[in-house]
């Protein structure tokens, strides 16, 4: 198989960059877990560091009883006094964000934490930073799952307990400044969405009135099916006169006079 066919079917799939705030973030983290990983090496004893050895030296003592007996030391004295000496930990200088309403570096907020958004704590507004449920975004903004989920970036949110029933599954929260922004790279204008719901709402209301005619014809053909009573009683023949079919073998016949059913039989 030549190397460049085999090649272009293992070409692996372009992974989404990283935004600045998140190459930060990653950094941070990296310098904190150097940091504690120090930290750890330093309080361990010298026994357990990679590397490090202990001694064992066998000491004879004479019993007068005519064998000698043999103890071990191991050399822990001697590593208690030594000291292990660490490089000093790395001084790391704060990764500041600055804030789009202010303008003023910060170092960590609620919006930046939870939603990747470059706003501190100072500017945040309940009403401007509203946030919103899955519902909403998806029935007020005509939004799918695919649009929140699988569309890059995905949008962010934060889970809360259900109002209505603590059993229930627990709300996704979006903020509503990022769902607008989504609604508008998904239908690119507010002319776009609006046509949108007006064409969704005629829908809706072709399918209630197709829904209510359905109910409607069950409810007509119940109503007939109840006034309409079948007759049940056994019918009883009345015959007419007696008829002759063949005099030569004695064939006769009767006939009822209510629903004309016909009676052949022979005489002896």
């Amino acid at each position: 198989m030549d190397p460049s066919e085999s090649g272009g079917l293992d070409d692996p799939e372009p992974k989404p960059e990283l935004s600045a705030s998140m190459r930060a973030k990653i950094e941070r983290n990296r310098q904190r877990a150097l940091i504690l990983r120090q930290a750890r090496l330093a309080s361990r004893p010298l026994s357990e560091v990679e590397g490090a050895t202990s001694a064992k030296v066998s000491k004879i003592i004479d019993s007068g009883a005519g064998f000698f007996i043999e103890e071990e030391e191991d050399g822990l004295e001697e590593q208690r006094i030594r000291k292990v000496v660490h490089q000093p930990a790395p001084v790391l200088q704060p990764d500041y964000q600055v804030c789009e309403d202010c303008d003023k570096p910060f170092m960590d907020s609620y919006l930046s934490n939870s939603f990747d958004l470059s706003v501190c704590d100072k500017c945040r507004d309940n009403e401007r930073h509203k946030l919103i449920s899955r519902t909403e975004a998806k029935q007020h903004y005509l939004l799918k799952d695919c649009d929140l989920d699988k569309r890059e970036p995905p949008l962010r949110f934060i889970l809360k307990k259900n109002p209505h029933n603590p059993r229930w599954g627990d709300m996704k929260l979006y903020l509503k400044l990022q769902v607008e922004k989504r609604c508008m790279e998904v239908w690119g204008s507010d002319e776009a969405l609006e046509e949108a719901r007006e064409t969704r709402e005629e829908n809706r209301e072709v399918q209630k009135q197709k829904r209510f005619n359905k109910k409607l014809k069950e409810l007509r053909r119940v109503v007939r099916s109840s006034t309409w009573t079948k007759d049940t009683s056994i019918h009883q023949h009345q015959y007419g006169p007696e008829e002759v079919v063949d005099p030569e073998e004695d064939l006769y016949k009767k006939t009822c006079t209510t629903c004309g059913h016909e009676l052949n039989y022979e005489k002896m």
